[in-house]
């Protein structure tokens, strides 16, 4: 066994850690780019602490899926007001632009230079500006991985920007700011938490101390979404999902992710749509094709059992197999209000570009089995 493990610096978890965030900045840097998301509001207690310990700040929002110019016009910001340091509040989306903006804004070049697939795919050299990452969705695990998801309008197309130099100097998740979620962003969120600790689980790239993490993120995640998403104020299930989120951003980022991602990334650079509500529209359909190819090419797979697993952690019912994955995460998708990818506008004319993009994307690396154009294709199209 041989496999290494990256994560944030520092992990501070709990309700009401948010008020140690002034403190912790004042160590870091006494000018500050906090990035939001689409609601800057939010930001108005973080900037009362931070204001409190003599730091000044700079805002800058990202209102839906961070694009390249957002990315260009944050650095160029930091860059100008002379920032020495970043803080994220948001969901994925902030933490995402926060994360790249920090990068960029301490090495020389434009992103492009840096971004992979439409760029050069360059590393930087550069230490990132120091960051910190406060999520306020429990389901991207952004706080703690190593790449920025951003999207290429131009190009119809996401791409990632990754660099271990991007990790937070700090993670924190404090699950109170996850209470007054609406019910479909507790849902979508909270089903591409549960997607990013089942495909790193049965990833190639699986470890020891990745199956850990999934084990107990799977659990936590399998008695508290339902609950969450009816009761938004449950403290014990919205403590449960924060707990899911980060661990499902511990998994990803050191075992890598699978079919899900693979196709629900290049997806979200062609249609507008919740990430997660793409990845748990996506999920029973591929675990279903999945299961297929390992049985006819793969027989002796390890993963057959793995995929047993993760079906008793589901159901709670230690007489569950791999088979019944697919109905109770339709059952879970339906309960949730999540609908088929026609929803979003996709159409059968989507799918000979998505699956060829698919194919090339990073996240398939880890796919527990190679899966043929023709299965990726019948996965979109069972999906619609």
């Amino acid at each position: 066994m041989c496999f290494d493990f990256m994560t944030a610096a520092r992990v501070v978890f709990g309700p009401g850690r948010l008020r140690e965030v002034g403190v912790m900045t004042a160590s870091l840097g006494r000018r500050v780019l906090v990035v939001t998301g689409r609601t800057p509001a939010r930001a108005h207690t973080l900037l009362a602490l931070l204001q409190k310990e003599g730091v000044d700040t700079v805002t800058f929002g990202i209102p839906r899926e961070p694009e390249i110019d957002m990315v260009r016009e944050g650095s160029g910001l930091a860059r100008a007001e002379s920032c020495d340091c970043v803080i994220g509040l948001g969901g994925g989306a902030a933490l995402d632009a926060a994360k790249a903006i920090a990068l960029l804004a301490a090495n020389p070049g434009d992103v492009l230079d840096y971004l992979e697939i439409i760029g050069q795919g360059r590393r930087p050299v550069e230490p990132a500006l120091p960051f910190i990452a406060i999520p306020t969705t429990a389901g991207t695990g952004s706080e703690v991985t190593s790449n920025s998801v951003l999207i290429s309008p131009e190009d119809r197309v996401k791409v990632s920007l990754r660099s271990p130099l991007m990790l937070a100097k700090a993670a924190v998740v404090d699950p109170e700011l996850t209470y007054d979620l609406p019910p479909r962003i507790t849902a979508t969120t909270g089903l591409d938490a549960l997607t990013q600790l089942i495909e790193p689980f049965v990833s190639r790239k699986a470890n020891a101390l990745t199956d850990g993490i999934c084990r107990e993120g799977m659990t936590r995640a399998t008695r508290s979404l339902r609950a969450v998403f009816e009761r938004g104020r449950d403290v014990r299930a919205r403590e449960d999902m924060a707990v899911a989120g980060l661990f499902g951003g511990l998994a990803l980022a050191n075992a890598g992710l699978g079919a899900v991602h693979g196709i629900a990334g290049p997806l979200g650079g062609m249609v507008s749509a919740p990430h997660g509500a793409l990845c748990a529209a996506l999920l029973p359909k591929v675990v279903a094709v999945n299961l297929r190819a390992l049985r006819e090419r793969d027989p002796e797979s390890v993963v057959l059992a793995r995929y047993d697993i993760v079906a008793r952690i589901l159901t709670d019912d230690p007489r569950s197999l791999a088979d019944d994955l697919g109905g109770w995460l339709e059952e879970l998708a339906g309960d949730l209000g999540i609908a088929g990818l026609a929803a979003y506008g996709v159409t059968s004319r989507h799918i000979p570009e998505l699956a060829e993009k698919a194919a090339r994307a990073s996240s398939m690396k880890g796919n527990p089995i190679e899966l043929t154009p023709e299965e990726i294709a019948s996965i979109v199209e069972s999906a619609l």
